[in-house]
């Protein structure tokens, strides 16, 4: 009897097994078919099409056809066009009858002159073999994109191969672009001028070479963006009105003083409704081409405004000596870092409290950025009694480790008679809020004006819709090492020799500093264009430019190198550091190779121990 048991009771387990193998075969069938979902944990949505990105497509009001033209033949070029493709048909998804593509790959004579005729670059690619040779394969062909849309047609001639994540980025602002000049859309900016400002024409991003144009930050984004229009607005001592039908008003860094009137003009346009206002400015004002960085402290009248909305900005230097700025160099001894604390480095930490992290990533200016430079910043205090209906908060402060100085001037060269400057903190040290936003939504607040009518100027008492940033920064939209450091401009006939003179040293600096934050500058400018015209739809594709984020340190026993530290002091913490960060590393790397196959054989192993034990138990 007991032996027809185990029998019927070992029939009966493989049918159950049976049972389960076919429903596993059911269910990855039905998986293969596409009747799936899938979730994309990844902070950036690497592997999905972003919610921007889908919404972008669902607003067409017809169809966009997508002509992707490829090359294959090489295995990166294969997996790169299978990227695309997969990419392609994510949009097609999401906009369904107004999303069409076709995969194109040219390969006669007439397809490849049809490909030139509709503005497309044939170009050689190479793949270097792996093997110990080290030969490499090369191939001619397309890798671009062209987009119809009603009457209009634009083309990518030319994708990045090497790169697939910046991919969606540039489709959809494609897309934005060819919809907006079909549907006649326009996103007018004024900026500010007249007042000796900074400006966003200024070529003073890189080191002018003899010979060659240096590129502005206003013609990187044109050109890359050109559905965005910028405006100059000369206040002219506050006698006109700000054109109305200007989206938003940028102020960059001034040198000369905003008179009430001209401040009430802005106040003016704010209180219109559905206007932005950006301000780049702090009270630390530098020359341009002045090698010595001799600061003036001078908020130029923008104080009484700011002050208005709830964002009060002091004439006052803040020097972070915990999170400033710090670039390698080559010295005698070897290679040490020179830092500048009069430059904010600001992290992105993930703790999400306003009141410690130092770069609030959710904001769209900062939108899921690790890390932003913040040059020469004043301090800033929210007063939230002066607009108790409208949202204040700080989006950018410093460390705990920031000092402040409230002198007339500040020296902030980079260097001493004895050689690399030494920065000593002076006074208590504590976080210091360095950028804040005040918004007022329909049905959510309301913001009051600064200043209200006076000067013969009506300014309306309040708007339900007006939004303000502040970045308390005077060289923000700019490189400070190239903005001091390159020779004046020659203008005139001379104009086409580019920069001569200037100071070497701090052109030595302009470099790595352009290689380390301007890529995260200028999308931060571009997202805050955005944020200004109330389209931030595609913020999410356009944090995909900037890659997977680093591997956090949080829980690693990392020292802070100050500036007070001496060289041997400085290279001890940074060998601490290192070994700190080798250590954490390893102990992920053994958890993943050895702590997940031993809790399996763990949990194995106390399963088998309990199913004996109830055996023995059936038994007895």
């Amino acid at each position: 009897m007991a032996g027809q048991d185990n029998r019927r009771k070992a029939a009966a387990q493989t049918g159950l097994y049976l049972i389960v193998v076919t429903a596993i075969v059911v269910v990855a069938n039905i998986l293969s078919a596409g009747l799936y979902t899938q979730k994309d944990v990844t902070k950036n949505e690497r592997y999905t099409l972003s919610e921007g990105s889908g919404s972008l497509v669902k607003s067409l009001k017809g169809p966009l056809q997508v002509d992707a033209y490829v090359t294959r033949g090489l295995a990166s070029l294969d997996t790169y066009v299978r990227d695309l493709t997969d990419l392609l048909k994510q949009y097609e998804k999401k906009g369904g009858e107004n999303f069409k593509f076709t995969i194109i790959e040219p390969k006669t004579d007439e397809e490849k002159k049809a490909a030139g005729e509709e503005g497309l670059q044939e170009m050689p690619f190479a793949e270097l073999s792996q093997t110990k040779d080290q030969s490499a394969a090369i191939t001619q062909g397309y890798m671009g994109l062209v987009f119809k849309y009603g009457s209009e047609k634009l083309v990518i001639p030319a994708l990045d191969t090497r790169r697939v994540d910046g991919l969606e980025f540039w489709i959809s602002n494609k897309i934005r672009e060819i919809r907006d000049k079909a549907d006649g859309n326009e996103y007018k900016i004024g900026v500010v001028t007249g007042k000796d400002e900074l400006k966003l024409t200024d070529n003073n991003l890189i080191v002018r070479q003899q010979g060659q144009q240096s590129p502005s930050i206003q013609q990187i984004l044109t050109n890359a963006f050109p559905f965005y229009k910028f405006e100059d607005v000369d206040l002219k001592d506050g006698e006109t009105e700000i054109d109305p039908k200007l989206r938003g008003l940028i102020i960059t860094q001034p040198r000369k003083d905003y008179t009430d009137k001209e401040l009430r003009r802005i106040d003016q346009f704010l209180m219109r409704g559905g206007k932005s206002l950006v301000v780049w400015a702090s009270a630390v004002t530098l020359k341009p081409n002045d090698a010595t960085m001799k600061a003036e402290l001078n908020t130029h009248g923008l104080d009484k405004l700011l002050g208005g909305y709830g964002i009060k900005m002091n004439k006052d230097a803040v020097l972070d000596h915990d999170a400033q700025f710090r670039l390698p160099i080559l010295t005698q001894s070897g290679v040490a870092a020179i830092g500048h604390p009069g430059i904010v480095h600001a992290v992105n930490e993930g703790d999400g409290d306003e009141a410690t992290e130092m770069l609030d990533d959710s904001f769209a200016g900062f939108f899921r950025m690790a890390e932003m430079a913040i040059p020469f910043p004043s301090s800033l205090e929210l007063e939230k009694d002066k607009q108790p209906d409208a949202t204040i908060k700080s989006v950018a402060r410093t460390s705990q480790g920031a000092t402040v100085t409230a002198t007339d001037t500040v020296d902030m060269s980079l260097f001493s008679e004895s050689g690399i400057k030494k920065w000593t903190a002076e006074g208590d040290a504590k976080s210091y809020i360095i950028a804040a936003t005040v918004e007022a939504e329909p049905g959510k607040g309301k913001l009051k004006a600064a200043l209200g009518t006076g000067d013969g100027i009506d300014v309306a008492a309040s708007t339900d819709d007006a939004r303000i940033l502040v970045v308390s920064s005077s060289e923000f939209i700019t490189n400070p090492f190239a903005y001091a450091g390159n020779g004046p401009e020659m203008g005139g006939q001379f104009a086409m020799f580019g920069g001569m003179g200037g100071d070497k040293q701090l052109q030595q600096f302009a470099q790595p500093y352009a290689q380390r934050y301007l890529t995260n500058t200028i999308l931060s400018v571009k997202n805050t264009l955005d944020w200004m015209s109330g389209d931030a739809d595609l913020l999410a594709a356009s944090a995909k430019l900037m890659g997977d984020p680093n591997i956090s340190y949080k829980d690693a026993n990392i020292s802070k190198i100050k500036p007070t530290d001496d060289e041997d002091t400085q290279k001890s913490k940074a060998e601490a550091n290192k070994q700190a960060r080798e250590k954490l590393q390893g102990s992920v790397q053994y958890t993943l190779i050895f702590g997940m196959p031993l809790f399996f054989m763990a949990f194995g192993f106390i399963r088998w121990q309990l199913r004996n034990s109830k055996r023995a138990q059936m038994k007895i």
